[in-house]
């Protein structure tokens, strides 16, 4: 019976990789839709290649930092038939892993999306071992990993660990505030802004594709929310039910303040899903719907700010959608989990303010030093001309439509 139950668990959190593997298609098409038709090869091409950076550098390095756990043993023990001890039975530690590598090759495909459209391809594979390899990971290990003590820090000085189930602040915040920093360091594309800094609209390519990619990113959000349980035993449907209404909040508030756009309805349901994910075990339902509502409130007013009168040209607004919604994922997960809003408790509002900031912060300073260094050493921009032709022809020297341009 004990063999079935470890089989039903790698089963489990097998189809939660899958699904959460499956979201960074959608990663791919919402960025497909937004970027202008002459970079869309780029997109595709840049989420699925920093995938297998992320698995190769996370397989070798980053789960190893993060969980102490390193694969340079034989098959026998990886699969749980040794003797160590160290691997869970069935080969259940290696679809954890595999689970785990989709969060983490989840850093490079959010910031795809705000530095889109003007960054070199390979220093962009080389930010992304970083990311993976070291800075992600160091950080999942304090929060989820236990590591250096600080959880049990927050839990003395704060009165509860920090807590941060699927990833508010672990996952989103961190890719989102390392996006703003590469934004930044990078600069606005060609044309995006007058000589007075007035700003010139870039319509999305696609709406179908944009919609197609919010589409996909809701439905895996499913594997990644509540099969981070990675066990039967510990699933939840509250989580699910949370989820779903933190989603359909975002949806609801972004359609009453984007004024039907069809962009900001669609990035609303994913503000929602982001900022669910920390509380989304502890919250009641209706904390989740007003999270994500607020979420979806939050990702309008911060991305028109940020393009607008900030003047940072963040394509996605990877910025806004991940970063801030992420740090009011982990806040508020102190506010909706207590007990008096109807949560499960177990949280404090200190401990998730405190965890929440210092996340932004590591993400923010570590990706201006990545970027930083990229940008001094191999240089992180295309030049003006392969910018104007755009990434496709530029780097991949095709386009999305060959057999159109061979028609012309």
């Amino acid at each position: 019976m004990e063999g079935q139950f470890t089989g039903a668990d790698v089963f489990f959190v097998l189809l939660g990789a899958i699904l959460v593997f499956a979201m960074h298609s959608g990663f791919a098409f919402l960025e497909v839709g937004t970027v202008r038709h002459k970079n869309q090869v780029n997109a595709l091409v840049k989420i699925l290649v920093d995938f297998a950076i992320s698995t190769v550098v996370y397989f070798f390095f980053g789960f190893a930092i993060a969980y102490g756990t390193s694969f340079f043993v034989s098959a026998s023990e990886l699969s749980g038939a040794g003797s160590s001890g160290i691997f869970e039975a069935k080969g259940l530690t290696l679809v954890k892993f595999f689970f785990l590598t989709t969060f983490a090759a989840a850093i490079p495909a959010i910031i795809s999306g705000g530095i889109a459209e003007r960054m070199k391809f390979a220093p962009q594979c080389f930010a992304t071992v970083a990311l993976v390899g070291v800075l992600y990971p160091f950080f999942e290990g304090l929060m989820w990993g236990g590591n250096f003590g600080l959880q049990g820090w927050f839990e003395s000085a704060l009165g509860a660990p920090f807590h941060d189930f699927a990833g508010s602040i672990v996952v989103h915040g961190v890719g989102g505030w390392i996006a703003l920093a590469a934004v930044m360091l990078l600069g606005a594309r060609i044309g995006r802004y007058t000589k007075d800094g007035r700003p010139i609209g870039i319509p999305p390519s696609s709406v179908p594709w944009l919609a197609l990619g919010s589409w996909l990113l809701c439905v895996g959000w499913f594997g990644f929310n509540v099969m981070t349980a990675q066990s039967l035993e510990s699933i939840s449907g509250l989580v699910a039910m949370n989820s779903l209404m933190a989603m359909v909040g975002g949806i609801l508030s972004s359609l009453v303040i984007g004024r039907n756009d069809p962009g900001f309805i669609h990035n609303g349901a994913l503000a929602g899903l982001v900022a669910v994910c920390a509380g989304s075990d502890i919250m009641h339902p209706i904390g989740s719907l007003f999270v994500g509502g607020v979420a979806g409130a939050i990702f309008i007013y911060a991305f028109n700010l940020a393009q607008n009168k900030l003047k940072i040209d963040d394509v996605l607004g990877v910025w806004p959608l991940h970063g801030l919604c992420g740090l009011w994922g982990g806040i508020a997960a102190g506010i909706f989990g207590s007990t008096a809003l109807g949560g499960m408790g177990g949280v404090t509002f200190a401990s998730q303010l405190v965890g929440s900031l210092m996340g932004v912060a590591y993400a923010f300073a570590g990706g201006y030093l990545v970027y930083g260094v990229l940008k001094a050493t191999t240089g992180i921009r295309l030049s003006s001309d392969d910018e104007r032709m755009g990434a496709d022809l530029a780097i991949h020297k095709i386009s999305a439509n060959p057999d159109t341009d061979i028609m012309r």
